[in-house]
């Protein structure tokens, strides 16, 4: 899959995003080992402890279809600016998918890529916990 399909993934599934507190939408899109494409969008709820971001949908959804290797991830919001994953995504992201490739984009074009290593250069997993 080309990179302008993953990021189109992701543009998708930011329209099914549910922000109607931030009406900040985010969609995401992340690629398996096998190259399937999984999708995730934010869903926000009133108490914003239990919002869910798009990312964590993404690669939660993959886990329970029994993925467990990735390449990359797209991320999608519609600020100019590049928007990187959250820490509590970033973490998660490191857990289940290593040093992904994270490609940020927006509406109208790519605005950054980074290694997951780059956003979180000192990750916390089960080395940290021996």
């Amino acid at each position: 899959m080309s990179d302008s399909d993953l990021i189109g993934a992701a543009r998708e599934a930011r329209r099914r995003a549910y922000a109607p507190f931030s009406h900040f939408k985010v969609g995401a899109a992340i690629e398996a080992s096998d190259g399937t494409i999984v999708t995730g969008c934010n869903i926000e709820n009133a108490s914003y402890g239990l919002t869910m971001c798009a990312e964590r949908v993404a690669i939660f959804k993959a886990l329970s279809e029994g993925h467990r290797r990735f390449r990359r991830i797209a991320i999608v919001t519609g600020a100019v600016s590049p928007t990187p994953p959250c820490g509590a995504c970033l973490q998660v992201l490191w857990e289940f998918g290593g040093d992904l490739e994270v490609i940020l984009a927006n509406l109208r074009r790519e605005t950054g890529r980074h290694r997951l290593s780059e956003l979180l250069p000192r990750p916390f997993d089960a080395r940290s916990l021996r």
